[in-house]
């Protein structure tokens, strides 16, 4: 189905997403809204609108035509003090049908057409088409604010309309328009209003805000690490620890999504403004931004990358394990064919968040009408790189790494431009939102790990053909869970978004999620990739086995030409969806009690299973008083930690007699002295605005326990 929607579509959609939530929260609106004062709620009524503009007054024209589609939304009659104004707009909106929102208003305000026929006859209000010919219904049910086109007997079906013509409920497509938009506009407006009101006046949400950088927080310092001035030559055990360093960061931030809400509110409220759908089509559709029945897909498609991420590296583990364990060329192939492929499948993914983050707004990019990747609307570059960014260096190097005929190797050069930029300008990195940030350091990692085993040993090219059993089980997998995402709702506790930070959401959803995803596939999500994994294993040693049998029948006959032949292993017909799920449930019953996917995660996605951290130092480290301050705000358990600049951050390892190793993508390596026991690198992205603030401080927290054992008595002031 096209995701665009139409305009009474749209207005559907953002009533009943009100309805629901006026339903969920109405009487806590209530009593927040009473409570706040002028100032407040002028703050949160600024909070939803772009860039902070409102109307100041009902009739302020400094924002253009705006005044003459809602001019009941202004800071004069909604904020005053003790008004109830705004809480009589959603009472009207939420309770009320759209067609008795179309013929009545409340207070002083007429219903939506009559305002939007007296704005048209007093200020000139028009559409800017004329839509001859054309009229829209105003009657309750599916087809309100549907419009169409009379052709052939004009008169007969006008004749025809005439009863709902004369009470105004069918008018020409330029009024109804008009009527819509107001609506759409108005409605938007309310829904991004209580997400706002119950995040300004809630006491009781897991880091509510972003916090800022506290009076007594660590002042920044110059970083006094030494720096090392390249990468250690590697060796295929330098690479696999590089593989299995990465994988333990992509265990603990699944664990977090999973143990802390406010980790999982910021990826979650991400993926979900990110979507593709809302990339504008040819025709310039896309879907309204604030569509609640969307949150609960992105719930599924945030959990599930961070799941698919975790197994991909976790997979690439193992292979490299393998293939240490093999000498013999033509079995070190076939596991080499294998990784090479996974590399692919992790570039291609990690690229695709990229751009999706890159595309947000929709300037350069469109999306391509009735075509998918992976259950998400496929999205393209409007043009070339070079004519799109014009002089904008950054623009133009991020494009390029955004284009899919871009493949690892060739982004190496991009992604070395980029950090070229950002080292002789380190403002210009600043204008990078958070989200493409994150994906850029994303995509060094892949790249920089695929250059690493590439340097340590010839590598084989991406295959379709061969190679292919975790590619094709991923595949498969990621078709099953997009079938049912459409069915998945988890309202109650994701809608609004930040509602997952009021206390107990966010568990309560993981397993209402765990309990769908259980339902419709026979087991956990975190078992439907472990067990992927054990397939996909078993089904390399087979080939590996059947290679060997080959080989030995062709020693006996010296034929040179089959004696490096590939052997193919032969594919297993597709089982039926229900023989499939079935098979799974009846697995599930013979797993231990608290057999996990461990191997994947440190964590369920019920119940967390944390893998065992090293013991802390013998004796706490005795550092400077800054040192000691940064340590106490990463490990406190405060609900608002505070904010760490990264400089800071660099200046107290740099303390610890760190090293350190900057990659590109804003990816660092930290390497400990030598005096420490546990030597163990430690990486990690310097973050957005280069701050350690809000959702990353767990991040990095969680980091360096399990790494390091460190913990909130591990430092003391000298």
């Amino acid at each position: 189905m096209e995701p665009g929607l139409s305009a009474h579509e749209q207005v559907a959609e953002l009533q009943r997403d009100l309805a629901g939530k006026y339903r969920t929260h109405g009487p806590r609106l209530k009593e927040l809204w009473r409570n706040m004062g002028p100032s407040q709620r002028e703050r949160t009524m600024r909070a939803g609108a772009r860039d902070g503009e409102v109307l100041k007054h009902s009739r302020d024209p400094s924002m253009g035509n705006v005044y003459k589609f809602m001019p009941e939304w202004n800071l004069k009659d909604v904020t005053a003090a003790g008004s109830d104004f705004l809480l009589h707009i959603l009472e009207h909106r939420a309770t009320k049908s759209l067609e008795e929102q179309y013929r009545t208003g409340f207070d002083d305000f007429p219903g939506d057409y009559e305002l939007i026929v007296e704005m048209m006859r007093t200020r000139n209000l028009r559409h800017v088409d004329s839509f001859k010919n054309c009229y829209t219904l105003f009657m309750d049910g599916d087809k309100y604010g549907w419009s169409f086109e009379i052709v052939g007997d004009k008169e007969g079906m006008l004749a025809g309309l005439r009863p709902a013509i004369d009470a105004g409920l069918c008018v020409p497509q330029s009024v109804g328009e008009l009527v819509l938009n107001r609506q759409i506009y108005l409605l938007q407006s309310l829904n991004i209003m209580i997400e706002d009101i119950l995040e300004e006046g809630s006491t009781t949400r897991t880091q509510k805000q972003r916090p800022k950088k506290s009076s007594n927080a660590v002042t920044t310092a110059i970083s006094q690490l030494s720096v090392k001035p390249s990468m250690p030559k590697l060796d295929l055990s330098g690479v696999q620890d590089m593989a299995l360093d990465h994988k333990a960061s992509l265990d603990d931030d699944l664990a977090l999504v999973c143990t802390e809400p406010v980790v999982l509110s910021h990826l979650l409220h991400n993926w979900f403004f990110s979507r593709p759908e809302l990339v504008p089509d040819e025709k310039g559709r896309r879907l309204p931004v604030h569509t609640d029945r969307f949150i609960s897909g992105a719930f599924l498609d945030t959990i599930h990358n961070a799941v698919k991420g975790a197994t991909i590296w976790n997979y690439l583990c193992r292979l490299l394990e393998l293939l240490r364990t093999k000498t013999d060329k033509p079995h070190r192939q076939i596991i080499l064919q294998e990784i090479s492929n996974v590399c692919h499948l992790e570039y291609s993914r990690v690229q695709a968040i990229l751009r999706r983050q890159v595309s947000i707004g929709g300037r350069f990019f469109k999306r391509v009408s009735n075509t998918y990747d992976n259950g998400n609307a496929r999205i393209s570059l409007k043009g070339k790189p070079e004519a799109l960014a014009g002089n904008d260096q950054q623009l133009r190097f991020l494009l390029h790494l955004c284009q899919t005929e871009v493949t690892a190797l060739k982004a190496v050069d991009w992604l070395t431009k980029l950090e070229e930029l950002h080292s002789r300008n380190p403002i210009v990195r600043d204008n990078l939102h958070e989200g493409e940030i994150d994906a850029l350091s994303d995509l060094a990692v892949i790249v920089a790990f695929i250059q690493s085993l590439s340097q340590v040993i010839a590598m084989p090219a991406f295959n379709r053909k061969k190679g292919q059993h975790f590619v094709a089980g991923a595949a498969a997998l990621e078709l099953e869970l997009n079938q049912v995402k459409l069915e998945i709702d988890l309202s109650d506790f994701v809608v609004p978004i930040g509602n997952l930070l009021e206390p107990g959401m966010a568990e309560s959803a993981l397993k209402a999620f765990d309990a769908f995803i259980i339902d419709k596939t026979g087991t956990k999500m975190g078992y439907l990739y472990l067990d992927l994994i054990d397939d996909c294993i078993t089904k390399l040693q087979e080939q590996l086995a059947a290679q060997a049998q080959q080989e030995a029948a062709d020693k006996a006959a010296k034929e040179k030409e089959s004696k490096n032949e590939y052997i193919p292993f032969p594919p297993e017909p597709p089982k039926a969806p229900e023989a499939r799920v079935h098979e799974r449930r009846q697995k599930e019953k013979t797993r231990p009690a608290h057999s996990s996917m461990y191997e994947i995660s440190s964590t369920d996605l019920e119940a967390v299973a944390a893998a065992p951290a090293p013991p802390p130092p013998p004796e706490p480290f005795k550092v400077k008083s800054a040192t000691a301050e940064v340590f106490s705000t990463l490990f406190s358990k405060a609900e608002s930690r505070g904010s760490i600049p990264w400089t800071t951050f660099e200046a107290a390892l740099a303390e610890l007699k760190f090293s350190v190793i900057p990659k590109f993508g804003s990816v660092y390596t930290f390497y400990p002295p030598e005096s420490m026991a546990i030597q163990k690198p430690l990486t990690l992205h310097r973050p957005h605005k280069s701050r350690i603030e809000g959702y990353l401080l767990p991040i990095f927290a969680r980091r360096l326990n399990r790494l390091y054992g460190w913990g909130q008595g591990t430092f003391l002031t000298a």
